[in-house]
Formats: C-alpha cells, structure tokens, sequence
C-alpha cells in the first residue's frame, strides 16, 4: 500500500509551501532591493525546478536529458530577451 501513496508529490507541495513563504519573507521583513531581489530570484528558480521535476515528471523517461536541454535553452533564450530588452530600453544602447 505505500508504494501507492504520492509520498514524492506530498513531499514537493510541501517543498513548494516553503519556498512560498520563503518568498514572502521579503514583503514582511521589509528587506532592502538587493537582498530581496536575491531571495526572490533563488526561490524562483528552485520552485520552477521542483515543479518540473516533481509535478511535471520531467526525469522519469529516458530522455530526461532532452528535456533538461530543452528547459536550459528555454532560460538562456527568456534571459537573453529579458537582458536585450533592458539594454534597448533602459541603457539606451
């Protein structure tokens, strides 16, 4: 019977609770920009991370690998965009 209960899943929503109030710590502790903007961005990236690897099921076939490479080019092309556009728009360049 326990190999049929979502111990992986329950883990990961509760992983996922933490990482969130994590996050809210930077409203309520009134951090400054910088280390809020760091909190933010590491509990970001590791909460998108959990989710495609627990929710998504991103590492149980056997082109895990592709998919990882897939998600990699995904960031490096959102980055890319976010950075071009701030270059245009905010640096005048």
């Amino acid at each position: 019977m326990s190999e049929l209960f979502p111990r992986k899943q329950i883990m990961g929503f509760v992983f996922s609770l933490i990482l969130t109030a994590a996050a809210l710590t930077v409203y309520f502790l009134n951090m400054s920009f910088a280390k809020g903007m760091v909190v933010l961005l590491v509990t970001a990236f590791v909460q998108a991370l959990l989710q495609l690897v627990v929710f998504m099921h991103a590492g149980e076939t056997n082109d895990k690998w592709v998919i990882y490479g897939k998600v990699a080019f995904m960031m490096a092309i959102a980055l890319i965009t976010v950075f071009g556009t701030l270059l245009i728009f905010l640096w005048d360049m």
